[in-house]
């Protein structure tokens, strides 16, 4: 089996699996935990490593005409003597919770492992996973089936991608520079020294118990080759002086369950995490007016002392 391997974004619909009650109506089946996923996943993803390689090669001696394509093979017949790629791939770790998902949070801080190999260094700095992206991708699960694929550079960022891996994926990878940009001439254009590398992510940094579409099923780990092209550094989403990497208050990785204010929201609206939301606190005065902005600089006033910056602590 061959294929080549890039990235996916997409988001989530939430389908309801059933199965019948002792009356014969449906009933729903509650999800799987995330505590016993998360090792069934490591092990899928382990086990695809050690017996797959990529075109390292091509990409260590850069032939006449290479395209910059991962392309994935089996390690068997005349590739028994191929690196297999856990050899080459790089891991982080990240907590994630089950309300991360819209579940119950009896499940915190499940560890999950994050896989990436860097094919290709770009010739220019790494995002973090809050910045807005240029990219190219296609994606794969780890059986082959291409479930998306970009094949022009689009420009996404955190409030777009469900899969929270794709975000944590590409804030490992270096990008090119703007200086590298090559048209073709037919309103495409490339980034000469883009960078280019795979990430393999467990479900629980994916789509979980959710199947986003027909071609990606529950529980499924999800495979990215990521082409990193530009990025905007210290992107802020809600224009509030923060950069939006910043407004992770409890250090996750994930900006969507720090909401200072959530309490006080109206039920009937959509909740505002910090990096969507320019009065972090609800205070009826904005973040921006609450913070001290300098040279790049960002100073948190604390007005009454209690340890709490004034952008934070509507008592002030």
């Amino acid at each position: 089996m061959k294929y080549g391997v890039l990235v996916f974004i997409c988001f989530a619909v939430t389908l309801l699996s059933c199965r019948n009650d002792d009356d014969g109506g449906p009933e729903p089946i509650p999800p799987s935990l995330l505590s016993e996923v998360a090792p069934e996943d490591d092990e899928k993803i382990r086990e695809f490593l050690n017996t797959h390689f990529y075109n390292y090669e091509d990409f260590e001696t850069q032939p006449e005409g290479f395209d910059y394509k991962i392309v994935i093979d089996t390690i068997a017949g005349e590739n028994a003597d191929k690196r297999p790629m856990m050899e080459d791939a790089k891991t982080m770790k990240f907590n994630v919770s089950s309300s991360h998902f819209g579940l119950s949070a009896e499940e915190e801080n499940i560890e999950h492992t994050l896989y990436y190999i860097e094919a290709k260094k770009g010739g220019g700095g790494s995002p973090t996973y809050a910045d807005s992206t240029l990219v190219r991708y296609q994606g794969f699960l780890l059986d082959g089936t291409q479930f998306d694929e970009s094949k022009d550079f689009s420009w996404t960022d955190i409030s777009r991608i469900a899969a929270r891996g794709f975000a944590d994926g590409y804030a490992q990878l270096s990008a090119g520079t703007s200086d590298q940009i090559v048209e073709n001439g037919d309103g495409t254009y490339n980034i000469n020294n883009s960078g280019i590398g795979l990430v393999i992510m467990p479900s629980g940094m994916a789509y979980f118990n959710r199947s986003p579409s027909g071609l990606i099923p529950t529980y499924s780990v999800l495979m990215f080759q990521i082409e990193l092209g530009l990025y905007v550094e210290g992107t802020d989403h809600d224009n509030d002086g923060i950069p939006s990497a910043q407004e992770d208050l409890n250090g996750n990785g994930f900006l969507g369950d720090d909401n200072t204010d959530g309490d006080d929201e109206p039920f009937n609206t959509p909740p505002r995490p910090n990096y969507q939301d320019p009065d972090d606190d609800g205070d009826g005065i904005l973040t921006r007016e609450e913070i001290i902005v300098e040279n790049g600089e960002i100073t948190f006033p604390d007005a009454d002392g209690d340890g709490v910056p004034d952008y934070l602590d509507p008592d002030n």
